[in-house]
C-alpha cells in the first residue's frame, strides 16, 4: 500500500504557500473574482475548506459521510456552489480559520488511518495517499484561480508530479464519464518537470502518446486552461481525443476553461 507520508507533506506544502497569498488580504479583495464563473476568492477558499471538512468526515464518520452525499444526490447541480456560497458569506477571518483547522484535522486523520483502509467518497472509494493526492491536486487548481485574481502566479514546484500522476491514472474515467469507450492499450506520457526532470508514464513502443510540460499537464487535467493555449503533443486518434476530454476530478465532466483570446 502506498505510504501517505509524502504526499500529505506535499499537500502541507501547497496549502502553506496558498495560506501566504491570502492571509493579509484586505475584505475587499476576498470579494475579487476569479477565473470561475461567479466564484470570488472568498469562495475559492470556501470551497477548499468545504471539501477537506467532507474528506475528515469520510475518513472519521462515515455515516455523517453518507448523509453529506444524500445531501449532493438531492441538488446535483448545486451542491458545490452551496457549500462555497455558504462558506463566502462568512467574515474573511472566521473562513481564513475555518479552513487551517479543517486542513489539519484531515491531515491528522489521514495519517492516523489504518494501513489499507480506503475511504467512501463522490466517485469511487479511496486510500488515504488518494485522497491527499485529490485534496492537493484541487488546492493547487483553486489555488491557481486565486493567484490569478491577485495579479499573482506562483512558480510551479515538483509538487506537481502528484498531479501528473492522477490525472495519468484517470484517463479511463475521463473517457468514461463522457460515455465514450475506454482505450484497450495503454498511453505513453513523457512530461517534463519544473525542475527539468523527465516524468515517464506507460510502455515505450506505445502508439497513443502524449508530450509536453508537467504544467500544461496539469493546467489541462484540472481544466484551469484549454488546450489550445497548451504545448501539449499528441500521438494517436485516442491520445488527441484524452486531451480533450481529461479531467483528474470526480463528478460529471467539467465545462472546462475557454481557449484565451475567444468571445464568450
Amino acid at each position: 500500500m502506498a505510504d501517505p507520508t509524502p504526499v500529505l507533506d506535499d499537500l502541507r506544502a501547497e496549502s502553506d504557500e496558498l495560506d501566504r497569498l491570502v492571509a493579509e488580504l484586505s475584505p475587499e479583495r476576498w470579494t475579487l473574482p476569479t477565473p470561475a464563473p461567479g466564484w470570488t476568492v472568498a469562495h475559492q477558499i470556501a470551497h477548499l475548506a468545504w471539501t477537506d471538512h467532507s474528506s475528515a468526515l469520510a475518513v472519521t464518520d462515515q455515516d455523517a459521510f453518507a448523509r453529506e452525499v444524500e445531501k449532493a444526490l438531492a441538488a446535483p447541480g448545486d451542491f458545490v456552489d452551496n457549500g462555497a456560497r455558504e462558506g463566502a458569506a462568512k467574515p474573511p477571518e472566521r473562513l481564513l480559520a475555518d479552513w487551517r483547522a479543517g486542513r489539519e484535522a484531515l491531515a491528522d486523520a489521514l495519517r492516523a488511518a489504518p494501513q489499507g483502509a480506503r475511504f467512501p467518497w463522490y466517485g469511487p472509494p479511496m486510500s488515504a495517499a488518494s485522497m491527499a493526492t485529490a485534496r492537493l491536486m484541487e488546492t493547487w487548481a483553486h489555488g491557481r484561480d486565486v493567484a490569478d485574481a491577485l495579479g499573482e502566479m506562483p512558480a510551479p514546484t515538483d509538487r506537481l508530479r502528484h498531479i501528473v500522476r492522477l490525472g495519468v491514472r484517470t484517463r479511463d474515467f475521463a473517457f468514461g464519464v463522457h460515455g465514450l469507450p475506454t482505450p484497450f492499450e495503454e498511453f505513453r506520457v513523457e512530461l517534463r518537470g519544473p525542475s527539468g526532470e523527465m516524468w515517464t508514464y506507460g510502455p515505450e513502443d506505445a502508439t497513443d502518446r502524449v508530450t509536453g510540460s508537467a504544467l500544461d499537464f496539469c493546467l489541462l487535467v484540472t481544466q484551469r486552461a484549454h488546450r489550445a493555449d497548451l504545448a501539449l503533443r499528441a500521438e494517436g486518434p485516442d491520445a488527441d481525443r484524452w486531451l480533450d476530454i481529461a479531467q483528474a476530478f470526480a463528478g460529471p465532466p467539467g465545462s472546462g476553461r475557454t481557449p484565451k483570446g475567444a468571445v464568450r
